[in-house]
């Protein structure tokens, strides 16, 4: 079916080859000219667009718009009650709430005026019942300046964390609180010009704040050359972005560099206009709200994890005047954050084509915190999911070989100085050139034209020895399981490490598997859903199909184990995004591995294949 038409960068590569099997891989082409500050491009299109919505949030059954001019004036008086506080890079502005307005503008403000923004997760705040993910950020940090929409709903982490800082809040004012409306009095004067031209290419404009799924979270120093070089690669990668301002209706949060430096820069680099989801499209979460939020709005470009498009199809399978909207000026699907199932991807497909007629450009990009984040990404049509692309230009891409695999590594403009007061984590994060370590291993698509491509091969610390000593790879075999074992799994780790056989630990869609169980299903637990023979039969013949692709042991799950509990955000076994944090899981649920693996207990199923 025919492509619907937009213009994307040119994706050839140049491949070096090193002593040791090392390769470098560059784009042949230069990185153009880019902004020397973030809010360069809030005052551009505020002159040459005044009118045009930069953001749009929920008001009762409408939305409460804010135009570029009147953003830029804002953010300008921001500026002038952040210096008249005394705030500084040794003293930044941290936020602990969800996207919005109010959170938008003193960012920018903060970072208008050379004053380093902090937005911290909301989880921490509210999920959390001793606050010491918070305690840790403000530690690391030290806030001169703590804001929260929400005075009620933040009232406990305020209180738990202010200090001498000061507590600012949009509603909900109480005690000493101050209320975000008197950040708009000051009129702006001389000392936030002078504050802004003092901005360099290394001014801190944000810290953001790792997940810590390998320890404790480090605070990523954000640079005003990382975020508006990126933004420059992204252009040239994805040309049609400039070529009419984009449209983006957007939930992901900007506590996360996908929601707060990819997708929202995006937005204002080019003058395009983001409504703020207020739902959460993942599961167990309330995706009818994104759902409403999406109605009457036709994005021209989308952006997911892979669970909140799972969250999504249902709902645009079974509306189509909510499906006609999503697809009618859709110009690129974008997943990021996570490997996207071969299910999802032909649905999104599928929906598209039959929807508009024509097949809509899926893309997705690698990156991380610490990266801006983009270091590569597909701008060219590819038929399955899982293809990352070649590098944009600007960054340069170094692949060592480890354990059979090809680490990646990567340097640029857009890369990271280092954690914010963390000279041992920032030392062990380069190599000797300089590198950055992500963590990260690639294949190639075609050894033989890197232009073709790479595809995300897992990440290093996750795979794993067998017992035998013969190497796991997580990744790429977590991702093949998730999808053979679709409607009936919503998310899989695995386990083995020094184990003889690889295991799996299944989070079930409980919906799927209740409709194995007969009319009576209704009314069941969900213990007793999982229980249920006919479910566990259906799991150990899914099983048994599963081994007989596989090549050794290596690449053969042996058994499950059907977890009742969901992943915990507050036990960090979750992102914010909805992804699986497995480190976590295996170290908290540690009691069912051993189960898992126990021949004893009746608890793991075994697949068919070896029961015949």
């Amino acid at each position: 079916m025919k492509a619907r038409a937009i213009r994307l960068g040119p994706h050839d590569a140049t491949v070096r080859a090193a002593p040791g099997g090392v390769r470098y891989v560059t784009s042949p082409h230069a990185l153009g000219a880019y902004p020397a500050n973030v809010t360069e491009r809030l005052a551009f299109w505020a002159q040459r667009a005044p009118a045009r919505t930069f953001l749009a949030a929920r008001l009762g059954d409408g939305w409460e718009r804010l135009e570029y001019a009147t953003a830029f004036a804002r953010v300008q008086r921001i500026a002038q009650a952040l210096l008249d506080r005394g705030l500084s890079a040794d003293r930044p502005v941290a936020v602990l709430s969800e996207n919005g307005i109010d959170h938008a503008l003193l960012g920018l403000g903060a970072m208008h005026a050379g004053i380093p923004y902090v937005p911290v997760s909301p989880a921490y705040s509210l999920m959390s019942q001793d606050f010491s993910k918070l305690k840790l950020v403000c530690d690391i940090v030290r806030p001169g300046l703590i804001y929260a929409a929400s005075g009620e709903r933040f009232g406990r982490a305020l209180a738990s964390v202010a200090g001498d800082a000061e507590v600012v809040v949009s509603t909900g004012a109480t005690g000493s609180a101050t209320s975000f409306d008197d950040l708009l009095r000051p009129e702006p004067a001389a000392a936030v010009a002078a504050a802004h031209a003092a901005i360099g290419p290394d001014t801190i404009a944000k810290i953001l704040f790792t997940s810590g799924s390998t320890g404790v979270p480090k605070g990523v120093v954000n640079t005003q050359r990382m975020l508006c070089s990126n933004q420059q690669m992204i252009a040239q990668t994805f040309c049609f972005i400039e070529d009419e301002p984009p449209l983006v209706v957007d939930w992901l949060p900007w506590n996360h560099t996908f929601g707060g430096n990819h997708n929202f820069g995006l937005v204002l680099f080019n003058g395009g206009t983001l409504y703020i989801d207020d739902g959460r499209p993942l599961p167990g979460a309330p995706g009818a709200r994104t759902v409403e939020n999406l109605r009457g709005l036709s994005p021209t470009l989308y952006f997911n994890v892979p669970k909140g498009f799972e969250t999504l199809i249902p709902f645009l399978r079974d509306d189509p005047a909510l499906r006609a909207t999503f697809f009618k000026n859709l110009q690129m699907i974008f997943y990021a954050g996570a490997a996207l199932s071969p299910v999802v991807w032909e649905a999104l497909i599928e929906l598209g084509e039959a929807t508009s007629g024509e097949r809509i450009f899926m893309a997705t990009s690698l990156g991380s915190t610490e990266t801006a984040p983009m270091t590569m990404a597909t701008n060219f049509p590819v038929d399955r999911a899982g293809i990352i692309g070649v590098p944009p230009p600007g960054v340069e891409v170094k692949l060592v070989p480890h354990e059979g695999k090809l680490e990646l590594r990567v340097r640029g403009p857009n890369i990271m100085p280092g954690y914010h007061r963390q000279p041992v984590e920032t030392r062990a994060a380069f190599d000797e050139e300089g590198f950055y370590r992500t963590g990260d291993a690639l294949r190639f698509v075609d050894p033989g034209d890197a232009s073709r491509g790479f595809i995300f091969d897992g990440r290093i610390a996750e795979d794993f020895k067998l017992s035998s000593g013969t190497w796991v790879n997580a990744g790429p075999m977590r991702v093949a399981a998730l999808a053979h074992l679709a409607p009936f799994a919503r998310d899989v780790v695995l386990a083995g490490h020094d184990r003889d056989s690889v295991g799996l630990l299944v989070f079930p869609d409980l919906d799927a598997c209740r409709a194995l169980c007969g009319s009576a299903a209704a009314g069941l637990a969900p213990g007793a859903v999982l229980a249920d023979p006919r479910v566990r039969a259906r799991f150990a013949d899914l099983l048994g199909s599963l081994g007989r692709e596989s090549t050794g042991s290596s690449t053969r799950i042996e058994r499950l184990i059907l977890l009742e509990e969901p992943p915990s955000l507050d036990a960090n076994e979750i992102t914010d995004k909805g992804s699986l944090n497995a480190r976590a899981i295996l170290e908290r649920r540690a009691d069912l591995v051993r189960d898992l693996f126990d021949d004893t207990t009746s608890q793991a199923i075994r697949p068919t294949l070896e029961r015949t």
